[in-house]
């Protein structure tokens, strides 16, 4: 099924903001994604032209968030015990720029999509939670549900997984990597990440030298 852009743009949509345990995770996600799609609104063109721009967006309004720490442990699942301080380091660290990359790329496909909000339940006790939407598609396609998952420390509530369509985001780069590390070893793994970030960024800037050009 084709994913529009709108999908991950609403993973990290609700995310500019404060995300303060004393604020509800439903909450966040209506407000911050309102406040995401406003932004997209008003500075497309300049994302599009200048994708630094974006990407700093990004980094300034999402990463604090998420919490690519534990995204980085239940991806890796046992690799991530048997890897050093220092793999785990590197790991996340390419991690959360994979993730940055993806999302940003997201940012540019959106087509003013709707979002529904399910019906949020939750206990004072609970420690983790999901939150539920769906995305209404242009041209009557059928509901994309987008769930989000949170879990509480000590001053906020912080997403460690996005479910899309069913596809959980943790499970699927699980079973990409695993493939990867059994083949290859983890400072394999790591290395390819590196090295995309690397070819993707020179692509980028290939391609708005070229269009400053036109």
């Amino acid at each position: 099924m084709k994913r529009p852009g709108i999908l991950l743009t609403l993973v990290l949509g609700f995310l500019i903001g404060a995300a303060h345990a004393d604020v509800p995770p439903d909450q966040l996600v209506r407000e911050r994604t309102t406040k995401i799609i406003e932004l997209l609104k008003k500075n497309k063109d300049a994302y599009a032209k200048d994708q630094k721009k974006l990407y700093a967006m990004v980094q300034e309004q999402v990463l604090p968030y998420f919490d690519f720490r534990a995204m980085s442990r239940l991806v890796l699942g046992k690799h991530w015990r048997e890897a050093s301080e220092d793999q785990r380091n590197r790991f996340a660290n390419e991690f959360r720029d994979l993730l940055v990359r993806t999302y940003a790329t997201a940012l540019l496909k959106y087509t003013n999509e709707e979002v529904v909000y399910l019906p949020f339940r939750s206990s004072p006790e609970d420690k983790t939670v999901t939150v539920k939407t769906e995305v209404k598609q242009g041209g009557g396609g059928p509901l994309i549900p987008i769930h989000y998952s949170f879990y509480l420390t000590d001053a906020s509530w912080k997403v460690f997984d996005v479910t899309i369509d069913g596809v959980s985001l943790v499970t699927t780069y699980r079973s990409t990597y695993a493939e990867k590390i059994r083949n290859e070893g983890t400072d394999a793994l790591i290395a390819s990440m590196a090295k995309s970030d690397k070819d993707d960024a020179i692509n980028k800037a290939r391609g708005q030298k070229a269009g400053s050009s036109k």
